[in-house]
């Protein structure tokens, strides 16, 4: 039987080494885009996870091309840092329509294939934030605290179907993202880190990766850090 995954914005950063892991392990695997060039042993499929119509029509392509879907990695996420009081509505609901909104579309959608075949993988890319906080990103925070609220509904909710949904929060990794911030920030933040590192995207994936294999399959309903200690007791 194949298997196959479904990575959103998979195309770069921490979702392109998860693809890249599950490609490893031996799945079919399509990554959504919004216009960006995608590597060669994978699946591009544009999509905009805050339009139902397109996560639709995305996962219809990559289940024409690829076999059925039964791993779903909703990683797709943007910020949009304010403090508080200069933070409108829609800057704030923005996030969550991609962050938080976006990742319940990817898993409803997902779950219609994973229900007829008794067998699926929804894992959701959070952050360690979510747990933390973090100065002007109230609205990253909550959309990412969010997805383990989503997650443990749906453990219970799609178990008995052999479904598992968990949780993976990522603390700083070494992606183009952090690589933007100023070098006083880099240090406060490493300060905070038992690890004194920045975490790679290999990391997170390996830990994904697991996830999505039959090895875990009592596994559901967890939040499994990768941040080097900085979240511990959150």
């Amino acid at each position: 039987m194949t298997v196959a995954a479904l990575v959103t914005g998979g195309n770069r950063g921490i979702g392109l080494a998860i693809a890249r892991e599950l490609r490893a392990a031996g799945e079919e695997v399509a990554v959504t885009h919004r216009g960006s060039d995608v590597p060669s042993g994978l699946l591009g499929v544009r999509c905009d996870v805050t339009d139902s119509e397109q996560v639709d029509a995305a996962f219809d392509r990559a289940e024409a091309e690829l076999g059925p879907i039964t791993s779903v990695v909703a990683n797709a996420g943007i910020t949009d840092d304010r403090l508080l009081l200069r933070m409108d509505e829609q800057r704030f609901t923005r996030v969550l329509d991609t962050n938080l909104t976006g990742a319940y579309r990817v898993a409803k959608r997902g779950v219609r294939t994973m229900l007829r075949r008794r067998r699926g993988r929804l894992i959701f890319v959070s952050s360690v934030v979510g747990f933390r906080g973090e100065v002007g990103q109230a609205n990253y925070a909550a959309s990412k605290a969010g997805l383990l609220g989503m997650a443990r509904s749906l453990a219970r909710e799609l178990g008995p179907r052999g479904i598992t949904a968990n949780v993976v929060a990522p603390g700083l990794i070494d992606t183009d993202m952090s690589a933007a911030l100023p070098a006083e920030r880099k240090r406060a933040v490493l300060d905070g880190i038992p690890l004194g590192r920045f975490g790679d995207p290999a990391e997170v994936a390996a830990v994904v990766g697991w996830l999505a294999s039959d090895r875990a399959g009592y596994v559901t309903g967890a939040l499994i850090p990768v941040d080097g200690g900085a979240g511990m007791g959150n």
